[in-house]
């Protein structure tokens, strides 16, 4: 019940409790304890909209640092993640396998501004051996939303 209950408000936020037990042929109340439920264990940890920034007047740079990482002894990569993912300019942050350690997703308004982030602040930590920068020039589909519906061919067809 519980992950039937995730994929619905994970592809759509808003559904409310009410929708949920109707398709999910439960009790009201029942849904909602279980998401409070899940909201305290953190299964849930926030609610999000994707939103098209490129349609706004809201300049934003994304860009995607691949970092590598001293781990700290008895700590891992925990606690040097965790000076990471409190910088107010980090949005997502991946432990991962490969060639690097870490992946810091983080906004700016500039790339001046998104590189001074990296040379001042992430670069000089303790525990981070290099960094590799690379910016976002488009989005295609962000958590799992297309962020532009596909265009019609509208070209006129020339046959011979």
């Amino acid at each position: 019940m519980k992950t039937k209950i995730l994929r619905l408000i994970q592809n759509n936020s808003q559904m409310s409790t009410k929708d949920i037990a109707a398709v999910l042929g439960l009790d009201e109340a029942v849904v909602i304890n279980t998401i409070h439920e899940m909201e305290q264990e953190q299964i849930i940890c926030g609610y999000n909209t994707v939103i098209n920034w490129d349609k706004t007047d809201n300049e934003r740079v994304t860009a995607l640092i691949e970092v590598k990482v001293t781990p700290q002894r008895g700590e891992g990569f925990d606690r040097v993640a965790e000076r990471i993912y409190n910088y107010a300019e980090v949005t997502s942050l991946y432990l991962m396998s490969g060639g690097f350690d870490m992946a810091v997703f983080i906004e700016g308004k500039t790339m001046k501004e998104v590189a001074q982030f990296v040379a001042r602040k992430l670069a000089p930590m303790e525990g981070v051996l290099s960094t590799s920068t690379h910016f976002v020039l488009k989005k295609y589909k962000e958590s799992g939303t297309k962020l532009e519906q596909s265009r019609k061919d509208e070209r006129l067809v020339v046959t011979a």
